[in-house]
């Protein structure tokens, strides 16, 4: 017997970065700190609560989380948001799948530049998108003559630009955010005779890591219908296992992603758990404050070393070059820590740890670059 699977699908693998059980993992970029007590104390208590009501159906439009998500972003970023202008989601990753839902699809392309995040073009063959990627600079930086020449050629109904991006770390200016976003006004598909506008994503998981001074996408959304700015509270809260993402936009596109939404997607505990650690939003933000610190106290230690250390702007260092990476991999899974290799040929991405971790991680690797 054969199953009708999709015939794009048949040579595919599931994504997934290795989890193997070693003593220090720095491969996903996970923030290193455990939420405190207090903090798995409250979330614990919130779904208490939630669950006497498991009888009934969650919040379908979650508009107590929408609402506090605003509350937040209006301090981390300085930006106030409608609520009615956000919308959360099982992580990001749904949060994509949504807006390609809604404007991806056949004969639609999603666009971006490499090095960027690898699941883009599995969102995209999910949703039967075409997938096409354009290039950044050798120092992985945007090349915004090139990204103007292959948006105004492909006319991609979507593009993602990641920043921070993942896995170089780098940010985007918001300079670069606005001619983009200015671009992207009337670059859209030709749909009943009518030209349409690109929805252009700024992808800012990492966001809270960026450094003093560099501006939210959040900042430009009043001026784009067409933005669309993703966040998720796996990163910066420390919150991977809750698996809640967010994005803001303008009511058109909120409206848009509701109609292929399904019914009651974010459980009643995933929302009552997102609203126990938004109330402790203050105490991690002060654990990101550290691995800022951390983040920029490794570029520089690798640096002196006399690697080449990708600027970063989130809680990962892309770093290299080697002639024989995987060697450099799996010396260093030999000595119990766990990187990953991603990225252009010859370069590592390394999270950052803990205080302990990072130094083992540094420890470790001198070794293995001096044995070689």
């Amino acid at each position: 017997m054969t199953l009708p699977l999709r015939p794009e699908l048949r040579a595919v693998e599931p994504y997934g970065a290795p989890q193997l059980d070693v003593p220090i993992c720095l491969n996903v970029n996970e923030n290193p700190y455990a939420p405190s007590a207090a903090v798995v104390d409250d979330i614990a208590q919130a779904v208490r609560r939630a669950a006497t009501g498991l009888n009934r159906y969650p919040d379908r439009d979650a508009m107590t989380l929408r609402s506090t998500l605003a509350d937040y972003l209006a301090r981390e970023s300085n930006v106030r948001i409608e609520p009615q202008r956000i919308w959360a989601a099982n992580g990001s990753n749904e949060v994509m799948l949504h807006i390609l839902q809604a404007y991806g699809g056949h004969g639609r392309t999603l666009m971006s530049f490499a090095p960027t995040y690898s699941m883009y073009h599995e969102y995209a063959r999910d949703t039967g998108t075409q997938w096409v990627a354009g290039h950044r600079k050798d120092d992985f930086t945007l090349d915004l003559d090139h990204v103007r020449a292959l948006v105004t050629k492909v006319r991609p109904s979507v593009l993602v630009l990641t920043s921070p991006n993942n896995p170089t770390g780098t940010a985007l200016t918001i300079e670069e955010i606005r001619q983009v976003a200015q671009l992207t006004r009337t670059t859209g598909p030709v749909i009943d005779g009518e030209q349409t506008a690109t929805v252009f994503v700024v992808d800012e998981a990492y966001g809270e890591f960026r450094r003093e001074g560099t501006p939210s996408a959040l900042s430009l959304l009043d001026d784009y219908d067409h933005l669309v700015v993703t966040r998720t509270m796996s990163k910066a809260f420390g919150a991977a296992g809750l698996r809640l993402g967010y994005l803001a936009a303008s009511h058109e596109v909120i409206a848009d992603v509701m109609k292929v939404r399904l019914p009651y997607h974010l459980s009643a505990i995933t929302q009552a758990a997102a609203l126990a650690a938004l109330s402790h939003a203050d105490e991690l933000m002060s654990q990101v404050a550290h691995v800022r610190s951390t983040r920029d106290s490794l570029v520089e230690w690798l640096r002196t070393e006399g690697f080449k250390a990708a600027p970063s702007d989130a809680n990962f260092v892309l770093f290299g070059r080697f002639n024989d990476r995987q060697r450099v991999f799996d010396e260093l899974l030999k000595r119990g820590i766990l990187i990953r290799v991603v990225g252009p040929e010859g370069w590592l991405r390394v999270s950052v740890g803990t205080d302990e971790e990072d130094e083992a991680f540094r420890t470790a690797l001198k070794e293995v670059v001096t044995n070689d």
